[in-house]
Order: C-alpha cells, then sequence, then structure tokens
C-alpha cells in the first residue's frame, strides 16, 4: 500500500486504540464479516486446533465471544484457559494476532447477548449438540422444530451451557503487508497496567 497508516500511527502507544481504528476501517472495506477472527486452543495435551468464529464486543478487558461450553473448543478451554486469535482482513492486507488467558463472561453478559440473537439462531442453540458426531441432518432439523414447539411464542431462554470467554490480551502484533515480502510487525506486549512496544523481523 502506498501510504501505509501503520507508518503514520508508529506514534501510538495504546494497542487497543490502534486495533480500533483498524477494525473500524476493515468495516468500511471488508466485503463480509469484519468481525470474522480464527480462534486457536489446546487441550491438555497440548494438540492444537483452529475454527473461525465472530468478535461479539472488545474493550479495555478483552476480545469477547460465544460459543456451546460443550463444543471442542469449549472443552479445550476448560482444560486450557489459553487462546489465540488472528484477524485477516484482506482488504488492508493487514493482520492482527491475539495471545492471551481466557475468563468467563457474567452470566448478565452471556444473557444480553443470547437475547440480541435471531429467534432461529437461539432455537438453533438449543437443538444443537455442538462438535458432537450427527447422524444426517434431518436429525438436526427436526431437533430445531422440536424446540420451536416447546417454547412456541413465548420466550427462548439461554441454555445453560451456552455462554461467552472473554480472552485477555497479553500479546498483540499488528501486521501490515508491504512490497516484496519486506512486512512490519508490531509488537506490543502487556507490562503491569501498561504496553511494551517493539518491532519483528517478518
Amino acid at each position: 500500500m502506498a501510504d501505509d497508516p501503520l507508518a503514520q500511527e508508529s506514534s501510538a502507544q495504546d494497542p487497543l486504540a490502534l486495533f480500533d481504528s483498524w477494525f473500524a476501517e476493515a468495516r468500511q472495506s471488508e466485503p463480509n464479516d469484519p468481525e470474522a477472527m480464527a480462534l486457536a486452543t489446546a487441550d491438555a495435551a497440548g494438540r492444537p486446533s483452529v475454527r473461525m468464529v465472530l468478535l461479539k464486543g472488545h474493550d479495555e478487558r478483552g476480545f469477547t465471544f460465544f460459543t456451546n461450553l460443550d463444543s471442542r473448543k469449549g472443552g479445550d478451554l476448560a482444560a486450557n484457559p489459553h487462546a489465540s486469535l488472528l484477524f485477516h482482513w484482506k482488504s488492508l492486507r493487514r493482520q492482527v494476532r491475539i495471545d492471551g488467558p481466557i475468563r468467563a463472561v457474567s452470566e448478565a453478559e452471556a444473557d444480553a447477548y443470547f437475547a440480541s440473537r435471531s429467534r432461529d439462531s437461539r432455537l438453533g442453540a438449543w437443538a444443537s449438540d455442538q462438535s458432537r458426531p450427527l447422524p444426517d441432518r434431518a436429525t438436526f432439523e427436526a431437533r430445531v422444530e422440536a424446540a420451536r414447539e416447546r417454547f412456541g411464542a413465548g420466550d427462548i431462554p439461554r441454555p445453560p451451557r451456552w455462554s461467552g470467554y472473554r480472552v485477555i490480551p497479553e500479546r498483540i502484533e499488528f501486521w501490515s503487508d508491504r512490497a516484496a515480502r519486506l512486512h512490519e510487525r508490531r509488537l506490543f506486549e502487556r507490562t503491569g497496567s501498561g504496553w511494551r512496544e517493539g518491532l519483528l523481523y517478518p
């Protein structure tokens, strides 16, 4: 990119503010799901697993996503409460990597987000045994219809096994594409209540 905003932002010391800036630009330029992020976890034996999830909130406390707690990712995080996130905004030729421990969101936060989902999405949360073997698609669709009948036109509460996690950043790396693979990698590492900033070789 000819005018690389990374170079212009070289004086920024707050990686969360820098993320806000990049995320706002991604929302303007990405054709689909700028909030999509790869979530990497590992089980108790250290076996890794990665999948795409959606960022549902971020602030000074961390980066939040929601899931079925009985899913593979939920099992991994129960055994090994650390995660890595990767945002790849191809339209901007940028990446952001975030590493840190995880913490469960509050019951109130989980309830509020669940209530904001579409009715069909809430029914799906009740119908799905996420990550478990499914004999055929018809079985899942039948379970969705059973949930629809169960709740009728009434409220659909949050399932007990459904909640969210917050990744508390300890490392945040901002990657910017440069010509001839001479990329720029800017690393922030948490130090107590502040951040230490440096560069990495590409």
